[in-house]
């Protein structure tokens, strides 16, 4: 990449970013949603689960269900809408390579995610003492940036598939919310029937959710359940093959013109 092409990157990431924080329902869903939850949670909840107390499990899990949110439903919903108000195709007749304009608004949303993850986690320390395992940060970046680009790129499938940008709300939230009762994000799900447990194990979510609450169980409560590695591959392997028929659809289905509801 080219240091011109790099600066304009980092200009349509920053136009993105205001833009995104002018709308105040998508910084609602996005931010204050999750923090609402969190606190209910934890004021609400007391002992533990797995081992580790509340805090320490439901802060990383509903950190997750934010930045799933900031990827896959901002980047559903947003791109939906500015392809009905005909910006994305006034940008195909600017000099500007749509490809930077996309990488523009990707990262945007993944730099929100990370702010969102930033503010769970704050909040869980200041309230409910939840502890940060350092030695497991990196872990968590790993499985935070394949986490955000399979998000992603189902966020601009969804897109691709919907017609018009009025529908894409509902269609993104009545994705992402059901898959966050299945995966472990707003009830711990021991109970639960085995043929749920198996749907659920075919979403991204749940995988998301398990390698990034594991990466925050202190060692010793890990050493307790027997817990495994942080990184289990297995889970990769079924977040990567949803961010290939997330790159799959949008390449195919994807357009950048309006398409009027037809």
């Amino acid at each position: 990449m080219k240091m011109g092409d790099l600066r304009l990157v980092l200009v349509h990431i920053r136009h993105t970013n205001r833009i995104f924080w002018r709308e105040p329902l998508a910084a609602f869903f996005t931010m204050a949603f999750p923090v609402m939850f969190l606190v209910l949670f934890g004021v609400i909840f007391d002992g533990e689960v797995r081992g580790v107390s509340f805090a320490q499990f439901f802060t990383p899990a509903i950190a997750v269900f934010a930045a799933a949110t900031a990827t896959f439903t901002n980047l559903a919903i947003g791109t939906a809408i500015t392809r009905d108000e005909g910006i994305l195709k006034r940008v195909r007749g600017t000099p500007v390579p749509p490809w930077i304009y996309m990488s523009g608004r990707i990262l945007s949303a993944v730099w929100t995610a990370f702010l969102a993850i930033v503010l769970m986690f704050a909040l869980g320390w200041i309230l409910f003492d939840f502890v940060v395992v350092w030695r497991n940060v990196p872990a968590a970046l790993l499985v935070f940036s394949v986490a955000v680009a399979t998000f992603s790129a189902l966020g601009l499938a969804v897109c691709s598939l919907v017609k018009t940008g009025t529908t894409a709300p509902a269609v993104a939230n009545g994705i992402i919310l059901p898959m966050a009762f299945l995966s472990d994000i707003f009830i711990p799900l021991e109970d639960a029937p085995s043929w749920l447990l198996v749907v659920g194990d075919v979403f991204p979510l749940k995988h998301f959710a398990a390698m990034f609450g594991r990466a925050f169980t202190p060692p010793e409560a890990a050493a307790f359940m027997g817990a495994g590695p942080v990184l289990a591959w297995d889970r990769f392997a079924v977040m990567a093959a949803w961010l290939l028929a997330g790159i799959f659809i949008t390449m195919v289905f994807f357009r950048w013109e309006p398409r009027g509801g037809k």
